[in-house]
């Protein structure tokens, strides 16, 4: 008997492409970040660090809904950036402008509601009384990734304000005009990930997205290659012997870098910057091996 090895055109209409960007939702990001986060917390040595943590990114969620409207990049300049596949939002340029502020004042006055060591809240007051140059200073710090080592405490609470700040930038503007600008680089702002996710979702299964540190985008990279230079030579993946397997470290032998992969497909209530913070004996792990960490999370400066 033959076979008729025509395909079908119904099943062929029902296969539909991975988007290539996937915008943020300020308005639950951090909540459910902040839960994953207490559920490591829950089980951790580092309980005490985690529950601050998680209190900090309890804040940032309180203030979203009362801060002021962002306001959206003009038409002609995100046709701009998009033809010469620049970010959509430019880091370089921003300004500590009257909403900036409002977030920052808003966040720094909700965690000081949050219980923590006498040093953090040391660090608080000071970058709570900063004044303007102080505050633009720390935010161009935080946005070039030029953090100085004496005052990392106080810029973790600026990029915990600019983390909220971006992510509602970002969910301002049409997923679908997000374009590549290059390897390790989200489309939206620029900012580097802070680890990649392998997912199931209806319309991409098995797919990889790079979840950004800054805006929480996520923008669809092909698997087995460095999140950090593109290659795909010398891809290697390395996790704590007797884990999950949810979340291991992606190496890369071009580079000598690596960037954590996590299987949100086997495990949904992974959240990359709270797996991030809550996987960090992965990075103890790694440390004392050839590679050094490429992904950047506020909440594990020094790592």
């Amino acid at each position: 008997m033959s076979q008729d090895l025509k395909p079908d055109p119904t099943v062929i209409g029902a296969v539909s492409a991975p988007p290539f960007a996937v915008l943020p939702d300020p308005a639950r990001l951090f909540g459910v970040r902040a839960k994953r986060l207490r559920t490591y917390a829950a089980v951790s040595p580092l309980k005490p660090y985690l529950d601050f943590v998680a209190g900090l990114i309890e804040a940032q969620q309180a203030i979203v809904p009362t801060l002021p409207p962002v306001e959206a990049p003009a038409p002609e300049k995100l046709e701009r950036v998009r033809a010469f596949e620049m970010p959509a939002l430019e880091r370089a340029t921003t300004l500590l402008d009257d909403t900036l502020e409002a977030t920052l004042d808003q966040l720094f006055d909700a965690a000081a509601r949050v219980p923590m060591p006498e040093e953090a809240a040391a660090a608080l007051t000071r970058v709570r009384l900063a004044d303007g140059p102080v505050r633009a200073q720390m935010v161009r710090d935080v946005l070039a990734h030029d953090l100085p080592v004496e005052r990392l405490a106080e810029h973790v609470y600026v990029a915990a304000g600019l983390q909220v700040h971006f992510a509602r930038r970002a969910a301002a503007l049409e997923a679908k005009k997000l374009v590549p600008v290059g390897d390790g680089v989200c489309p939206c702002c620029g900012g580097p990930p802070v680890a990649s996710l392998i997912v199931e979702w209806p319309n991409a299964h098995g797919n990889r997205f790079c979840a950004c540190s800054l805006c929480s985008t996520l923008w669809h990279y092909v698997r087995i290659r460095c999140c950090a230079c593109g290659t795909t030579k010398g891809i290697g993946y390395q996790e704590i012997e007797g884990s999950p397997g949810t979340v291991k470290a992606e190496t890369c032998d071009e580079c000598h870098t690596y960037v954590k992969v996590m299987y949100q497909n086997k495990d949904v209530t992974i959240e990359p910057v709270a797996d991030d913070i809550g996987t960090l004996g992965l990075d103890l792990m790694m440390r004392q091996g050839p590679y050094r960490r490429a992904a950047f999370n506020p909440f594990l400066l020094g790592y």
